[in-house]
């Protein structure tokens, strides 16, 4: 499921903001389908503006309420519906990542698919300069790859200089995508919103406040990253022309 707000602040009505001539949401959701992950692909979006240009490029839409406080609240009010209450795992590529790789969502599916946590996710390392970044969200891991913490902040700090050499392969960005288990899905939106998750505007802290355990998937593949801002919107336009893109009409 691909969750779509049509209020987002840094980058007005985003979804339908135009990337090589489509709507945002559009491209993801070729994306998505190239891919060839999910036996279906289903845009959750408050939107009829969306859903609207969705289903006039062949995408399957479905209209939710305009309340949700996050992304996974969205998926999960489609998920309990007839039709998609009998899928086992439930993937969300948020509605800002038209270059998700397919490392990313298979590694992300495959730690809940194979019952190594009920919750997933993907992330791929990133140069310190990141480390600065508030829009790049990182994420520090265990030695047995779950979460830790998820962070606008520079994790993990360094405190030292002399420790520079420390941070190569600990520097890691989070990838939009998670996975959950049916029903780890629909018991994570029956949390409250936590503070931590308020502050950082990142809805993973919901889960692991309450103790869930969320694996991470390392991705190697080069990663573009999603689009929040004008700028982001700039780069993914010049960059588009530049790599090779599969969509469910054929068409680049």
């Amino acid at each position: 499921m691909i969750p779509a707000r049509l209020a987002a602040v840094r980058l007005p009505r985003k979804p339908l903001r135009l990337l090589a001539g489509r709507p945002l949401i559009v491209r993801v959701w070729e994306r998505v389908c190239a891919l060839g992950v999910a036996d279906r692909v289903v845009v959750a979006t408050d939107s009829p503006d969306v859903a609207s240009v969705c289903r006039e490029a062949g995408a399957e839409a479905v209209l939710t309420r305009a309340d949700h406080p996050s992304g996974t609240d969205r998926v999960a009010e489609v998920a309990v519906q007839t039709g998609f209450s009998a899928f086992r795992t439930i993937v969300n590529v948020q509605g800002d990542e038209p270059f998700v790789s397919e490392q990313a969502v298979r590694g992300a599916v495959d730690i809940v698919a194979t019952g190594q946590y009920p919750l997933g996710t993907a992330a791929c390392l990133a140069p310190a300069e990141v480390l600065a970044r508030p829009d790049v969200v990182k994420v520090v891991t265990a030695d047995d790859g779950r979460a830790m913490y998820f962070s606008r902040a520079s994790i993990p700090f360094l405190r030292d200089p002399a420790d520079a050499g420390r941070l190569a392969g600990q520097v890691r960005q989070h990838i939009g995508v998670y996975a959950y288990t049916h029903s780890a899905l629909t018991a994570w939106v029956t949390l409250k919103p936590h503070p931590l998750e308020l502050i950082e505007k990142l809805e993973q802290l919901r889960p692991l406040a309450a103790g869930w355990a969320m694996g991470v998937a390392h991705v190697t593949d080069a990663q573009l990253g999603g689009i929040d801002t004008e700028d982001d919107l700039v780069r993914a336009n010049a960059q588009w022309d530049s790599l090779p893109h599969t969509t469910t009409t054929g068409r680049r």
